[in-house]
């Protein structure tokens, strides 16, 4: 059973918003990504998806990129996006019955894999396109919710962590942030995250290991729509 994570599948089916006119690598991309679970998931892995899963604004524009996702081998666990519109954080629990046995919510909660706890939250980082007033708020908000997450993970007795976002963990040019002192603090293995598209974006954070931590970027475009191995036994070098 092996741990796999990407983001960003940025899907539309039920919505017209077709994701090439952002470039060819986006060409359907879709069957790329259908293509390389069915290549490298088997059926007992379990994949993380770290947001911007549709661009649809509700679960009936959602419908059939949720179901495309359904679909693909293996275990889904989702991240919240700043794309999702569909998803209300203060539902999480109502998406996880609702899905019960399809696909997985992770937001405020956690989830198990071997003997680690996989937690997370969509996390945020100053882009510059509010004001740093609003963004301290976001992001005091994002870290309380992924305290939550902890907190119920450490609660069930787990001290080994896996983190996922679905913001890079720092802003350009930070050497820190709460994330990466929050992972820090409990010692998490892995940070996991997206959002970042393009060349230019690729490198706004930490790559590689940091203080003992690896950080790793899994945006679909820069994994080329294959998802990434995060267990050494099936490792994937992007």
């Amino acid at each position: 059973m092996a741990l796999w994570a990407i983001g960003d599948f940025h899907l539309s089916f039920g919505v017209d918003k077709p994701m090439d006119r952002f470039g060819r690598v986006w060409k359907n991309h879709e069957k790329k990504i259908k293509k390389n679970f069915k290549k490298y998931v088997w059926e007992n892995d379990v994949t993380v998806i770290t947001g911007d899963h549709s661009w649809g604004h509700n679960l009936a524009e959602c419908a059939l990129d949720l179901r495309f996702i359904e679909a693909l081998p293996g275990r889904k666990i989702l991240l919240r996006g700043n794309h999702d519109m569909f998803w209300d954080a203060k539902k999480t629990a109502k998406l996880n019955e609702q899905f019960a046995g399809r696909l997985e919510f992770l937001q405020n909660n956690f989830f198990a894999y071997k003997d680690y706890a996989l937690v997370g939250t969509k996390g945020y980082c100053y882009e510059g396109k509010d004001s740093y007033e609003h963004f301290l708020k976001i992001r005091d908000r994002e870290m309380k919710r992924l305290q939550l997450s902890f907190d119920a993970a450490t609660a069930a007795g787990y001290s080994k962590f896996i983190l996922f976002l679905h913001y890079p963990p720092t802003s350009i040019g930070e050497q820190s942030s709460p994330f990466t002192e929050i992972a820090e603090w409990y010692g998490v293995e892995q940070v996991v995250y997206s959002h970042c598209h393009g060349r230019d974006r690729f490198d706004d954070s930490f790559k590689g290991e940091v203080n003992g931590i690896m950080y790793r970027l899994v945006s679909a475009d820069y994994t080329n729509f294959k998802p990434v191995a995060l267990t050494s036994e099936t490792w994937e070098d992007i």
